[in-house]
């Protein structure tokens, strides 16, 4: 009996002390961890992060170029964009600058037209471009605005308004690209449709990440 209260009493005495010790303990945790963290970096064997592929959808209007030869252009800014087969619907912002620090704020709105691609009705590329985010907590919902655009397939139904029109387009293309060198999301080839639609989902900014898309 005295052989097992003697034990008793060593392990309390033991958990006191390194109860009283606790904070040496977690300092010295943390400083091998982040050591060991930062040796692993070095030698690049981190775990990466899954890669979420970076899509971008080519949509044509349906009989936009019959109907060019027989309408007078008109020309009208985008004002939302709705796509049923995957739930989006989010307004569009147009900037009327190309400075990447205001696009990037732009992005925190909603959808952003780049201002020098085409105008609804205008021949040309119309080029929406939105966030993209699979993380589980997103204060900001303006970062998950094109989530799941690359689960679309070939005739889904893309729907842009403008202030007085619907301008409907059917998926023709979804295609991964690689970023080109310059500033521009409109370094992709240009389609040979007369009025297309382009989006364009943008991580971490329309020109931060190394790959975009076509």
């Amino acid at each position: 009996m005295k052989g097992i209260i003697d034990v008793t009493v060593r392990l309390i005495r033991a958990g006191r002390r390194a109860y009283a010790r606790k904070w040496s303990f977690c300092w010295l945790f943390a400083a091998i961890f982040l050591g060991s963290v930062a040796a692993l970096a070095r030698l690049d064997l981190l775990p990466e992060a899954p890669d979420i592929p970076i899509v971008a959808l080519i949509a044509n209007q349906p009989d936009a170029m019959a109907a060019s030869a027989l309408a007078p252009i008109v020309s009208e800014l985008p004002t939302k964009i709705e796509i049923p087969d995957i739930s989006l619907a989010a307004v569009i912002v147009n900037p009327t600058t190309t400075d990447i620090p205001s696009l990037d704020e732009k992005l925190l709105k909603g959808v952003v037209r780049y201002p020098t691609s085409a105008k609804l009705g205008e021949d040309g590329n119309v080029v929406l471009f939105g966030h993209s985010s699979y993380l589980p907590v997103v204060k900001n919902q303006a970062y998950k605005t094109f989530n799941g655009i690359q689960k679309l397939a070939m005739g889904d139904v893309v729907t842009v308004y403008s202030s007085a029109t619907a301008y409907t387009y059917r998926v023709r293309s979804v295609k991964e690209g690689r970023r080109q060198h310059s500033d521009s999301p409109l370094g992709c080839r240009e389609s040979a449709h007369a009025r297309d639609l382009q989006l364009v989902r943008a991580e971490d900014g329309p020109f931060r990440r190394g790959r975009r898309l076509c």
